[in-house]
Order: C-alpha cells, then structure tokens, then sequence
C-alpha cells in the first residue's frame, strides 16, 4: 500500500489540519513564494514519490490566486512522482459558471476542471457542487460529497414537528426535499428570477410555510441578496421562526452582518468548507465541521474503499 502525504495551500490551512488530525498523519509543509515580476512558486516539503497525495485547496478569495497555487501544488507532486494526485477541493467556486445562458460566454466551471486535470490531478474529492453538471466537466473521478448529514445532525436538536425546508429556488429543490426527508419535515421553494450577481427576484413561495418552524436551506450563500429576497417573502406569509441554513458560507460584501441583523432570523448556520473570519462572525452564526467527513472520505481513496456507501448523493437514499 502506497504511503499518504497531504498537503495544503494557503486558502484553509485549519481545515487541512483538522483533516489530518481526524487521519492521524502529519500535515506535510508546503513553501509559497513570489517572485519580483509577481509569478507564484510552489514546493512541496516532503516526499511524494510513489506517495498518495492528496491536496487540500477550496477555491475562495481571492479565488485566482488560490487557483493558481493549487495547479502549481499539482505540477510539483506530478514531478515529484507522486503514485496518485488527489484534489480536496472542498468549494469549487467556478461551479457557478456552469451553463452558457448568455453568448459569447465562458464557461469556467469546464476550463478550470480541465487545467486542473492537465495540472495533474488525477481524482477530484469536492463538496456540494453548484449543480450536478459540474461533476461531468472533469475527465478524472470525481467523488462528491454533500453536507446534509452534518447539517441535519443539528437541526436534529431542535423541535422539528412543525418544520418546513425552504429552497430559495427550485435548482435546489432536490437538495431541499433530500434534507427535509432527513429531518422528517415538509418542503417548499421558491420561484427566482436571476437578473444579476446580486440582484435577484422571488415572486412566491410554493408549499406551506404559515405558522411552520422554517429552515431556509441553500448550497452557498455569497452576498445574501437571495435569501434577504427570500425572507421578504416568508414574511408575507406568517412563518412561525426563520432560521438559515447552507454549506458555504462565503458571506461576501457583509451578507453575514446583513443577515444577522434581520430581528426574526433565530440563527445562521454553515460547515468550514471556506474559512469565515473571526471578525465577521456574530452570536446567530453555527460553523459545523466536515472534516470528519472528508478524513473518512480521504481514507477510503486511499484504501480503495467505497465513499459512495457513506455519502450518497442527496436524493439517492
């Protein structure tokens, strides 16, 4: 059996460490520097040849630096002769572009898979991706986990007999109606309309929603004008308690201060798939951990065991 070696890039080193920690084997160190005319290098500070890599780098801000880190952590372990290259990539953030729905377009969800794979990864561990095309767009397995467990385990605390999971759109029904099954609760969605980044509209909310204990559910929320469109909405409707729910919290441009000062949203919970600073976070804020969940994950590649018989896709139990 080939030997583990994981590393990390500078994006989420506490996550990897807690990873490893779950393992029980070292965090090897990485070395970044840059040159004068600004060009990154990458070297790995521990053995790779015929080593089980595994690469730990979620793709958030500032994403191209990130990315570009994590191609050049690719490179070195393919010419270190690395016996496999994995990519823990636990947000993949150009997921979002993911369709062509405008011309002349790019679609970087399919180009950076593309370089990552010519980069030299050879297999993919990602967590709750945009949308399930994303998974095609890359030529190497992908295994793709999903946070509803560690979310459900939590909500799971509260009094759940009056509960509806809320989708803010219906391309996340699915998740939606996974989780609401999972929590025993009914579900509902609601009809977006995208105009913009930051600039959406919700004309109503199907499914019932008056006097119900609601979960707002969504895979990430970024700016937060989605789910402040989605609370007017609930208000007209009479919910009995609101609370907010989603893997990534990315929490751009003061979404987290934005939503936390809503009076009637009781909480705001998210996993540390992408760092949340100290400093932005309020007392309504929950960040669950999944690196649990990706050691198990990082332990079954390794030992060429199913990940699928502990992480099935929502909607396939």
């Amino acid at each position: 059996m080939r030997e583990i070696a994981v590393f990390s890039g500078s994006a989420h080193p506490e996550l990897a460490a807690e990873v490893c920690a779950h393992l029980g084997v070292p965090l090897s160190p990485t070395r970044l520097s840059r040159f004068a005319n600004d060009c990154l290098e990458v070297q790995l500070q521990a053995n790779c040849r015929e080593r089980d890599v595994f690469l730990i780098q979620p793709l958030v801000r500032p994403v191209q630096e990130h990315l570009v880190e994590l191609l050049l952590m690719c490179d070195a372990a393919r010419g270190a002769s690395a016996g496999r290259i994995t990519v823990v990539m636990p947000h993949y953030s150009y997921a979002r572009s993911d369709k062509k729905d405008a011309p002349r377009i790019s679609l970087g969800g399919r180009l950076v898979a593309d370089l990552m794979v010519a980069a030299g990864a050879s297999r993919v561990l990602a967590m709750t991706l945009h949308s399930p095309q994303v998974h095609g767009f890359f030529t190497v397995p992908v295994d793709h986990l999903h946070a509803l467990r560690e979310l459900a385990a939590h909500f799971r605390r509260y009094d759940l007999s009056r509960t509806t999971v809320v989708s803010p759109d219906l391309g996340n029904a699915k998740e939606a109606a996974a989780f609401a099954r999972m929590i025993g609760a009914q579900v509902a969605a609601g009809a977006k309309q995208r105009f913009a980044d930051d600039r959406v509209s919700i004309n109503s909310v199907i499914g019932e929603v008056a006097g119900r204990d609601v979960i707002i559910l969504d895979d990430e929320i970024a700016k937060g004008s989605t789910v402040l469109e989605l609370l007017d909405r609930l208000r007209e409707l009479g919910p009995r308690s609101i609370r907010v729910a989603c893997t990534h919290g990315l929490f751009a441009a003061g979404a987290l201060k934005r939503i936390g000062e809503q009076p009637d949203v009781l909480e705001i919970v998210c996993t540390n798939t992408v760092p949340v600073p100290e400093e932005e976070r309020t007392d309504k804020l929950h960040v669950l951990s999944i690196a649990p969940a990706l050691a198990e994950a990082v332990r079954r590649i390794h030992n060429g065991e199913s990940v699928s018989a502990l992480f099935d896709a929502p909607g396939a139990e």
